[in-house]
């Protein structure tokens, strides 16, 4: 199983979250929310567990003076996220701190050779998109929970993005519309714990099974294929960032 992008530090009982997935052999990236939560939650990095280092555009107003903490730690992990931008009108307001900290951050990952990066771009794709091109050297985007239009959609897959989808997408007709669309091959699995749930309550990274059976249904084929494509995606992604940008 595979939780290309969850909060693992954000769960009540981290260490019993980590513990379990390890437990399960569930392979998680954990993404953070501001550099200095970076420290803290690289402790949970055991086993099968990474740690992706980021500042999420809703706090980037907050923790823009983390950036340069931010380019002191970006040369331990292969892995950026959460990053982004978030064009809700709550966080809107704070559109000027956030494309600062997008463009740094871009800018960063560059100089340091790429990196594999999960991408908040709610109600921002189309200017997440922008900025994913004129920083090329940046690395490998994956696109995580992506809601943007169909057009957006579609120049992303032109541009060589990855995507990461949960319960949370795939539990809407437009969600599964979306992901029908994108190329099997560069898709992952994510949870987004404990932001998203299920029932009610905060998806766990061992339930990303149910992602998995709605891709199962979307591609048509049996369980143990779309797993096995899953596998082959997450070994293709890893690779393509030593191919490519030799980190």
């Amino acid at each position: 199983m595979i939780d290309f992008h969850c909060h693992l530090d954000l769960y009540p009982q981290p260490d019993c979250v980590a513990q379990e997935c390890a437990k399960r052999g569930v392979y998680v990236l954990s993404v953070t929310t501001t550099p200095s939560a970076w420290y803290r939650t690289s402790e949970l990095g055991k086993n099968r567990t990474r740690t992706a280092l980021g500042l999420h555009p809703q706090l980037a107003h907050e923790r823009k003076a983390e950036l340069s903490l931010f380019d002191a730690l970006v040369d331990y992990t292969s892995y950026i996220g959460e990053i982004g931008l978030d064009g809700t009108p709550e966080f809107r307001i704070y559109w000027k701190d956030q494309i600062t900290v997008f463009h740094h951050i871009l800018g960063s990952c560059s100089r340091a050779g790429g990196r594999i990066m999960s991408i908040h771009s709610r109600f921002s794709s189309k200017v997440v998109l922008e900025f994913l091109r004129s920083h090329p050297n940046a690395g490998i985007p994956v696109l995580h929970w992506f809601s943007g239009s169909a057009k957006d959609l579609t120049q992303a897959i032109e541009m060589g993005c990855w995507f990461s989808v949960g319960v949370g997408m795939l539990n809407s007709e437009r969600g599964k519309s979306l992901t029908a669309r994108i190329p099997r091959e560069r898709i992952l699995t994510e949870s987004d714990g404990p932001f998203a749930q299920i029932d009610g309550r905060a998806v766990l990274p061992w339930e990303i099974g149910r992602a998995v059976d709605v891709l199962t249904d979307i591609w048509g084929n049996d369980r143990h294929e779309t797993e096995e494509i899953l596998k082959d995606n997450l070994r293709h992604i890893t690779e393509r960032l030593d191919t490519t940008f030799g980190t």
